[in-house]
C-alpha cells in the first residue's frame, strides 16, 4: 500500500503561498506521491502527475492519448451547465494537439516550415517595431494604465494577426471569444456560443484565403488540397488560441512577477543581456498554460502506479517545473538560473510548434517594457491583482500599472 492512503479530491487550484507557486496541496503531493490517484468531480477516479520526472516521460509515452475521441476525458474542476459525459467527444478537424499520431503527424507537418527557428529569425525584426510601435503608444498616456490592455494583449495580437493574415480589426471579436472558450466557469452554453463565433469568423477568412491568397500563413496553408476546409479552420483556431493567449498572459504575469522580485528586475535592468534567460526562468516558473489532459489508452505501470485504461490523467507543468529534483531553490525566482529542460512548452510530439514565436516576443516585450519604462511599479497592492484561477490559461485579468 502506498503512504497517501487518502485520495486527492478534485485539482487543487487555490494560489494559497504566492500568486506564482502552485498550490500548497500540489506540492505536498509532489513530495509524497508525485503520481497520485485523484477523485473528479464527476467520481471518475484518475490521476493526477506532479513530479518533473513523470510529467516529462508521460508526454513523451503515446500510451497517455490525447485524443478526445478515444475515451471519455474527465474535467478536473466543476463546470456549470456541463452535463455528464457518457461517451467521447467527436474529434474536431484540424484540431491536431487532440489528435495522436499519425493524425497528428500529418497536419502538424503541413506547419513545421512555417515555425523553423530560421524563419522565425527572419520575423524577429518586425515584433521588434511592433513591440516599438505599441511601447510609443504607452508612452503617451497618463498612468496609472492596465498593462494587460494597453501592452501585453495588442502585442501577441498584432504579432499573430500579421503571421497569419488576420485582420487586425477584428482582434476584438477573437479576443472576446477566446477568453470566453478559456473560461472555467462559463456555461456550455455560452463556451459553445464562443466557439461557433470563432470558427464562423475563420471558415469565411478560409474561404476567402483559398480563393485569394495574399502574404500569410493561412494563404499558404489554403493553398494545399489535401487540407478540407473544416481541418483549416480547427488549425486556423488552435494557432489563433494558442498564438496570443499564451504570450499575452506571459508578458502581464510575468511582469508581475518581476515587480513582485525587485531584486531580479534591478538585476535585468543593469544586465539586459540577461533577458533571454530571465525568459526561460520566467516560462519555468510561471508556466501559464499549467495543466494538460491525457487518457490512458491501456492499462500503463507508471512511477511504481498501475494506470488503469481509460483513466483521465492530469499533468502538472507548473508542480514539474517548480520540482527540487529537477532544479535547485526550485520555488524561488532566480534569472541567472539555466532553465532549460523546463516543460512549459510540453515535452515530445506535441511539444510546442510556436516556442520560437513566443521567446522573440517575449525577449522583445520585457527588454522593452524595463528600457522605455525604467521606474515601472504596481499602482495598487500586489494582493488586489485579479488571478485568473478560473482560466485554462493562468495570468492576470488586469495588472494596474504606473511610473514617474
Amino acid at each position: 500500500m502506498k503512504e497517501s492512503l487518502i485520495m486527492q479530491h478534485g485539482l487543487p487550484m487555490d494560489r494559497d503561498v504566492t500568486p506564482f507557486d502552485p498550490p500548497s496541496r500540489i506540492t505536498e503531493l509532489r513530495s509524497t506521491r508525485p503520481v497520485s490517484p485523484m477523485l473528479f468531480p464527476d467520481g471518475h477516479e484518475g490521476w493526477l502527475v506532479t513530479g518533473y520526472d513523470a510529467v516529462r516521460t508521460a508526454l513523451a509515452d503515446t500510451r497517455f492519448s490525447s485524443r478526445q475521441d478515444l475515451g471519455i476525458l474527465h474535467v478536473p474542476f466543476p463546470t456549470p451547465g456541463m452535463p455528464e459525459q457518457t461517451e467521447p467527444s467527436p474529434q474536431t478537424p484540424g484540431l491536431f494537439i487532440s489528435m495522436d499520431p499519425p493524425d497528428h503527424t500529418r497536419l502538424r507537418r503541413k506547419l513545421t516550415g512555417a515555425f523553423t527557428v530560421r524563419r522565425m529569425k527572419a520575423l524577429e525584426e518586425g515584433i521588434i517595431e511592433i513591440t516599438e510601435r505599441q511601447l510609443d503608444e504607452l508612452a503617451k498616456l497618463t498612468p496609472p494604465i492596465d498593462l494587460v490592455t494597453e501592452f501585453a494583449l495588442p502585442v501577441p495580437s498584432l504579432v499573430i494577426c500579421e503571421l497569419l493574415g488576420v485582420p487586425y480589426a477584428d482582434r476584438e471579436t477573437f479576443q472576446v471569444n477566446s477568453s470566453k472558450f478559456m473560461e472555467r466557469e462559463v456555461s456550455l452554453d455560452d463556451k459553445m456560443a464562443a466557439y461557433t463565433a470563432m470558427t464562423t469568423f475563420l471558415a469565411e477568412l478560409v474561404v476567402s484565403k483559398r480563393a485569394e491568397p495574399a502574404d500569410d500563413l493561412l494563404s499558404d496553408l489554403a493553398q494545399d488540397e489535401d487540407l478540407s476546409v473544416e481541418e483549416l479552420v480547427g488549425m486556423a483556431f488552435l494557432l489563433l488560441l494558442a498564438g496570443f493567449e499564451t504570450t499575452a498572459n506571459m508578458l502581464a504575469l510575468g511582469t508581475f512577477a518581476l515587480l513582485e522580485h525587485p531584486d531580479q528586475l534591478a538585476e535585468l535592468r543593469a544586465n539586459p543581456e540577461l533577458i533571454p534567460d530571465a525568459v526561460e526562468e520566467l516560462l519555468r516558473y510561471l508556466a501559464v498554460a499549467d495543466v494538460f489532459f491525457r487518457y490512458a489508452a491501456e492499462d500503463i505501470e507508471f512511477f511504481g502506479e498501475t494506470i488503469r485504461a481509460g483513466s483521465t490523467v492530469i499533468l502538472s507543468l507548473l508542480a514539474g517545473n517548480h520540482d527540487p529534483e529537477k532544479f535547485e531553490h526550485a520555488d524561488t525566482l532566480d534569472v541567472h538560473r539555466n532553465a532549460r529542460g523546463h516543460l512549459s512548452f510540453g515535452h515530445g510530439v506535441h511539444q510546442c510548434l510556436g516556442q520560437q514565436l513566443a521567446r522573440i516576443e517575449m525577449r522583445a516585450g520585457f527588454e522593452g517594457l524595463l528600457r522605455r519604462f525604467p521606474s515601472l511599479e504596481l499602482a495598487v497592492p500586489a494582493r488586489e491583482v485579479k488571478l485568473k484561477t478560473d482560466m485554462n490559461i493562468y495570468g492576470v485579468h488586469a495588472l494596474p500599472v504606473t511610473w514617474a
